[in-house]
């Protein structure tokens, strides 16, 4: 799923190419892509672009006479920059919207169409789309602390709880934590001030890096190679290889979905994680440090040869 980074690049992009444009019309050919009926999507045909902006893991684009049009892509939404008038691709695409510059157009690869279209009518009803999480990118450590300790749960729900934290999800929750050395499952409320320091910093560190890396990789064309799995990402996406910081091969925690990855090394003491799965199917057996890992692989290793 695009998460804040991505989206901000994309936003870097709209603006360029939509800003001050009219709007000509709105081609919607999924079916379920629409969530609203009021006011009628034929509205915004002939409105000029005046703002844009990101809410969480949207994108909202501002029109004449305080219209709004809130994107959100989910897992596998992209967007595309094309022609003017472009054809929708037939398996793929959701929507076009057409401007005499060129087409944006949507398309959600997979059987599951999730991504979804709100066109909204004043500031009221735009922010009852907003989850309402902080933008830690404009936080100080005192608002993020109060918002991480107001619940007490595992750091890697409290930073994808987008009524808490703005757009952050699975792929820069990952590299967050490896970033600020915590466990996943690290309780907020047990943390040290030292940690929510730690976690602070790295938050911003961590999507200040991403946003400019993603920025200068875009250049002034459109971003087309929007992933959950970038190169140079230290732990996300890079389970059984090596942490960038000290070698050690990267753990997983499976569940759903997703995967939470992580250092055991930098992030745990050593100690893994159980995964859900594996240590239903393992009960005692499940190798409680790297040491025992290894161990068993090694054991593993001599009945196969």
């Amino acid at each position: 799923m695009p998460e804040l980074p991505d989206i901000v690049v994309y936003l870097d992009a709209l603006e360029r190419r939509t800003l001050g444009q009219r709007l000509d019309r709105v081609r919607v050919a999924g079916p379920f892509l629409l969530r609203t009926v009021e006011p009628p999507l034929s509205l915004a045909h002939g409105k000029t672009v005046r703002e844009l902006r990101r809410l969480g893991k949207r994108i909202a684009l501002g029109l004449e006479e305080e219209l709004w049009l809130v994107l959100h892509l989910m897992i596998a939404g992209r967007l595309h920059w094309m022609k003017p008038a472009a054809r929708l691709p037939a398996r793929r695409g959701l929507a076009a919207f057409d401007f005499s510059s060129g087409s944006l157009l949507l398309t959600e690869a997979g059987s599951k169409k999730r991504a979804s279209l709100h066109l909204v009518a004043g500031e009221e009803a735009l922010r009852r789309l907003d989850p309402g999480g902080m933008d830690v990118l404009d936080a100080g450590l005192d608002f993020f602390a109060a918002a991480l300790a107001a619940e007490n749960h595992t750091l890697k729900r409290a930073l994808t709880d987008p009524r808490r934290f703005s757009g952050i999800g699975n792929a820069y929750s990952d590299e967050i934590l490896h970033q600020a050395r915590l466990s996943p499952v690290a309780l907020t409320q047990k943390l040290t001030p030292a940690e929510v320091r730690r976690l602070y910093e790295a938050t911003k560190v961590t999507l200040t890096h991403w946003i400019a890396r993603l920025r200068a990789q875009a250049g002034d064309g459109f971003p087309e190679k929007v992933t959950a799995f970038r190169q140079g990402m230290a732990v996300h996406g890079r389970y059984g290889r090596p942490c960038p910081a000290c070698g050690t091969k990267v753990q997983r925690i499976r569940y759903a979905e997703n995967e939470t990855n992580y250092c055991p090394r930098c992030q745990t003491g050593g100690r893994l994680l159980a995964d859900r799965a594996l240590s239903r199917l393992l009960r005692q057996d499940w190798p409680r440090t790297l040491e025992d890992l290894e161990t068993r692989r090694l054991l593993q290793a001599r009945q196969q040869h």
